[in-house]
């Protein structure tokens, strides 16, 4: 205890277990100020005195006015400092139910001494002190949680339901206080898209990872869909463990960069469109009219020059093929009403001249008869094709797998390889991971790399078809 002066309030109406009490404490405590009461009434008097600030209270239970429970009732109405029972009567049921109102401790006058009552007296204002600075603390966390502008909430991790939900929560998604500690987390998510929280709390859990910031698609009470980025924290409530969520909308912000982004990759399609066009053409038929030019060369050519011809051939026709390869890369031929299917095909055809891969290309019935957006499908393209580049340059492979299918109106595509591989959570995220994610986020999907040193790779990318924001 740091204090150096005590006041204690001794209500006891027998004189000789008053004087024991006061030469107990003036043993143990130095020059303490002690107030003695005879009667319930009198002490209630020096409690409600503005004047009398008390450290601790000593109680008998048996006075002249009042005694037993209503005694303890009325004293724990009154009195703000911590209370400790002086009695001569054993009641072990008693004792429990006083200490579970309030009461510090409940000792036997003839098992007191010094020692007992220092302690005592010790354990009541250091737990009094700690209660209070938890109730402190409780409050000020209470007050920060519902004053948050921003959603805010504290879920089970095993049950995955709301436990507590702040003002703006039920503002901000539509549900009222008794409707979300009916609900999980579960049912903010979009149709199809609830299997990734569970899987990021079991990798959270698994991983002991304390704070965990995470981006997701909401779904309010009135079915609109939005982007929130979630900042998630362990806490402790009851000697159970929760998370807190700290949710922050930030759908106008990425429709913004989703604007941006979309320009961006326009101006760059249309880039390698005109690129791709000229080289087609034009560069094509400058090398198709030097053919015929050269063919016009034959007959008037003496044998010993046959061979430079035939070699000369050889290299227009090899560039004509490399040129249309090239251009067909830069612009998607599914462009040209050709399905998806099609193009991935046309795609591997032109990345695997060489035959040095097996490929296994499949798509889900499903996706056939989904409209997919033009967008998504350049965009899913542009994916593949960094993806297949990545293969090309690093991954000493001999077999590429790429599957595309739609489940609940979720467009997923994988694609894995039997390469070298790496450490995904040591890569850092070059140009080429960063442009397949930014494709993917702009529709509102999402895109996850799995490798591991000499176990190959495999990029999955899914992307919601409905509400996209």
């Amino acid at each position: 205890m740091d204090k150096k002066y005590f006041n204690f309030l001794v209500v006891e109406d027998n004189p000789g277990d008053f004087t024991l009490v006061e030469e107990f404490l003036r043993e143990e405590f130095p020059n303490p100020t002690i107030i003695h009461a005879a009667n319930f009434k009198l002490a209630a008097q020096i409690l409600q005195s503005e004047e009398n600030v008390f450290d601790l209270i000593l109680l008998d239970l048996t006075l002249p006015d009042s005694s037993g429970q209503s005694l303890i009732t009325e004293m724990l109405q009154i009195a703000s400092c911590p209370i400790i029972i002086l009695t001569g009567y054993a009641d072990v049921d008693f004792s429990i139910n006083s200490i579970s109102q309030g009461i510090l401790d409940y000792l036997l006058k003839d098992d007191l001494n010094a020692t007992m009552l220092y302690k005592s007296i010790n354990y009541a204002i250091e737990r009094k002190k700690t209660n209070t600075e938890l109730r402190e603390s409780e409050k000020r966390y209470s007050d920060l949680f519902n004053a948050s502008p921003q959603p805010m909430w504290v879920f089970d991790i095993v049950t995955l339901l709301f436990i507590q939900v702040n003002h703006a929560a039920t503002s901000h998604y539509g549900y009222s206080e008794e409707e979300f500690l009916s609900m999980t987390i579960l049912d903010i998510r979009p149709p199809g898209e609830k299997l990734k929280p569970i899987e990021i709390i079991d990798r959270v859990m698994s991983e002991k990872e304390d704070n965990h910031k995470g981006s997701f698609r909401h779904r309010k009470k009135s079915g609109e869909l939005i982007e929130v980025e979630i900042y998630s924290n362990p806490i402790v409530v009851n000697n159970r463990k929760y998370r807190s969520v700290i949710a922050i909308d930030v759908t106008e912000k990425k429709s913004f960069d989703h604007a941006i982004t979309k320009a961006i990759i326009k101006t760059q399609e249309d880039e390698r469109y005109e690129i791709g066009g000229e080289l087609h053409d034009n560069v094509c038929q400058i090398l198709v009219s030097s053919r015929i030019t050269l063919g016009m060369l034959k007959d008037s050519l003496p044998p010993s020059s046959m061979l430079w011809f035939d070699q000369s051939e050889k290299n227009i026709v090899l560039a004509l093929d490399e040129i249309r390869n090239l251009s067909h890369r830069l612009a998607p031929a599914f462009f040209d009403e050709t399905t998806l299917e099609e193009a991935f095909k046309k795609l591997f055809s032109t990345f695997n001249i060489a035959a040095k891969y097996e490929i296994f290309l499949q798509f889900d019935e499903a996706v056939k008869k989904t409209p997919i957006s033009l967008e998504i499908e350049l965009n899913l393209y542009r994916i593949l094709q960094e993806q297949l580049r990545n293969i090309l340059n690093h991954a000493r492979a001999t077999s590429i797998a790429v599957s595309v299918t739609v489940i609940d109106e979720i467009l997923h595509m994988k694609v894995t390889d039997n390469g070298v591989g790496f450490d995904a959570k040591k890569v850092k995220n070059g140009i080429g991971l960063a442009n397949m994610r930014r494709r993917a986020e702009l529709f509102s999907g999402n895109f996850e790399i799995a490798s591991l040193v000499g176990d190959g790779c495999t990029i999955t990318v899914d992307i919601p078809l409905t509400g996209s924001v």
